[in-house]
């Protein structure tokens, strides 16, 4: 299935508890942002990446990229690092 009603693998659910659950809603909400939001580098990938799931790709990109540009402001985590385990060699197999 292609076009703008194609829907999302899973509901994007915004913050006052709407979902977004076609492409097409997620247009509609991003042309309802206010024009300073909409021009956020974050909500011009997610709105090339809609363009481009409408024609056929997976919705998954196009939900990426508006969960990336919903979650814009939020700080980036810092992977956690494990410290790594070391091992001593006891005797040789000479």
């Amino acid at each position: 299935m292609t076009g703008w009603r194609r829907p999302f693998d899973d509901p994007i659910i915004l913050p006052n508890g709407r979902k977004l659950i076609t492409l097409h809603d997620a247009a509609t909400y991003i042309t309802e942002l206010p024009k300073s939001e909409q021009d956020a580098l974050e909500w011009q990938a997610a709105i090339e990446a809609l363009m481009l799931v409408a024609r056929g790709g997976p919705t998954m990109l196009a939900r990426i990229g508006v969960m990336r540009a919903l979650n814009r402001h939020e700080p980036a985590q810092q992977p956690r690092r494990k410290q790594a385990k070391s091992y001593r060699v006891i005797g040789s197999t000479s």
